[in-house]
């Protein structure tokens, strides 16, 4: 192969590429203004709640706040996985 062709060849390789990425890129733009959208109604419910136990915790007894923390801190990451799988099926539907 003569390197004049190898480079034709390098060079529209480059434009392919260049064009799947540009595509490839506006769809995932897409996706996400969707589940922003989807998502900013789901977190102002998830701060109201965090609010919320951060005042019972210290409320409660000194011997009991500890497990009153970790208790709201499972909650939390309980909560943060239910949204991270309704994000990928909604994902999942989309495609």
């Amino acid at each position: 192969m003569q390197m004049k062709h190898l480079i034709i060849f390098a060079l529209v390789g480059m434009v392919v590429l260049l064009g799947f990425n540009l595509i490839s890129g506006h769809q995932r733009d897409k996706h996400r203004e969707i589940l922003v959208n989807n998502n900013s109604a789901e977190s102002a419910t998830a701060t109201d709640a965090g609010a919320n136990t951060g005042e019972n915790i210290a409320s409660q007894p000194l011997g009991q706040q500890p497990k009153a923390i970790l208790d709201d801190a499972t909650a939390q990451i309980e909560q943060a996985q239910l949204a991270e799988q309704q994000r990928v099926a909604q994902v999942a539907k989309a495609q």
